[in-house]
């Protein structure tokens, strides 16, 4: 991965799956666990972000903004959301095509997705932690938050 710890997060403004814009800036003040995968609708990305949302109480009490990150569309995104009721924001990399996860390092141009990178980012924009899980494996929701305690 591109961004090393203690390093600024690259700022970005991408779409929600609502269409809105949301600004890594604009979430200052707040940590950020941004989190990028590869497609909406696939098997191991439906199951993270499952549980993500069962967990999402925990990180609200913490403070903290969930960012899930893909190359998929907006429209894509907000199918996904509506379907599956994510309570936290699902971010188009969609064009330019990829070009946030290659700002973090982890866009596999081979493939045109996003890997499976989550950085935590602090409240006054620095990357604490962050972790690069390979294809196929699910990574752990209770080391997010084991993370997260440790930067609130």
């Amino acid at each position: 991965m591109n961004v090393p710890m203690g390093a600024a997060a690259p700022e970005f403004t991408l779409q929600d799956q609502y269409g809105q814009d949301v600004r890594l800036a604009s979430l200052r003040g707040r940590p950020v666990l941004l989190v990028f995968y590869p497609l909406a609708f696939s098997g191991v990305c439906s199951g993270e972000l499952a549980d993500l949302s069962r967990r999402h109480a925990e990180f609200a009490e913490l403070g903290a903004e969930v960012l899930a990150v893909s190359v998929d569309s907006v429209f894509a995104l907000r199918t996904w959301s509506d379907r599956e009721g994510f309570p936290f924001a699902l971010l188009s990399d969609f064009w330019p095509h990829g070009r946030v996860a290659e700002d973090y390092g982890v866009f596999d141009p081979t493939r045109g997705v996003a890997r499976r990178g989550t950085f935590l980012i602090d409240a006054e924009g620095v990357v604490r932690w962050s972790v690069l899980t390979g294809p196929g494996e699910p990574r752990d929701v209770e080391e997010y938050l084991k993370r997260l305690r440790e930067v609130v």
